[in-house]
């Protein structure tokens, strides 16, 4: 599922790399990808998450980015543009700085014992014209666009909200956002 970049607001005010990375994360999106655990390349079918990162990232041009999202979170922590976001509230002040091109990430998705506990990531696109909603784009084993399950590569609705009941055991958790290295306004 995938909408085209002229959905999103300001699209054409958007840097031209953070076009760029955003188109083509579109485009994935519309090849009815699966997910696919340990998968980085779309001839398998299907991307995991920070697959379809690595994937997206290294077709733009990006050297050096990690193939595991605890180690996309490191990167861009390393890089000094990380935002911690501990609110519960969709609209905090937190995500004042959120931008389109920014990594997003979020622990207890999954178990599994690693250091940092990072097990998800997502691009975060901006908002629709349409409707306001914060949208971001990658894989995942199941999220939720316009009220709606998604599975695969696909568009999803951003929300912070902490609320939910713990899924299958795991409660997960939105840790932050930051810009991708070497990604800069141009």
């Amino acid at each position: 599922m995938t909408i085209a970049a002229s959905e999103l607001k300001d699209f054409e005010s958007y840097p031209p790399a953070v076009k760029k990375l955003v188109e083509s994360s579109l485009a994935l999106a519309g090849q009815n990808l699966s997910y696919k655990y340990g998968s980085a390349d779309p001839a398998n079918g299907g991307f995991d998450c920070s697959g379809f990162i690595y994937y997206v990232l290294r077709e733009s041009g990006f050297t050096g980015v990690p193939r595991d999202s605890s180690q996309q979170y490191v990167w861009v922590r390393k890089s000094g543009s990380f935002q911690a976001v501990v609110s519960k509230s969709d609209e905090s002040f937190e995500l004042e700085a959120l931008k389109p091109g920014d990594l997003m990430f979020w622990s207890g998705t999954y178990d599994i014992d690693r250091d940092p506990p990072i097990t998800h990531s997502m691009i975060y696109l901006g908002r629709e014209k349409s409707t306001g909603r914060r949208v971001m784009v990658g894989a995942s084993d199941g999220r939720v666009y316009r009220d709606q399950s998604r599975f695969g590569v696909s568009i999803f609705d951003f929300k912070v909200s902490r609320t939910r009941a713990p899924t299958n055991g795991r409660t997960p958790d939105f840790v932050g956002y930051g810009r991708i290295p070497g990604l800069g306004e141009g």
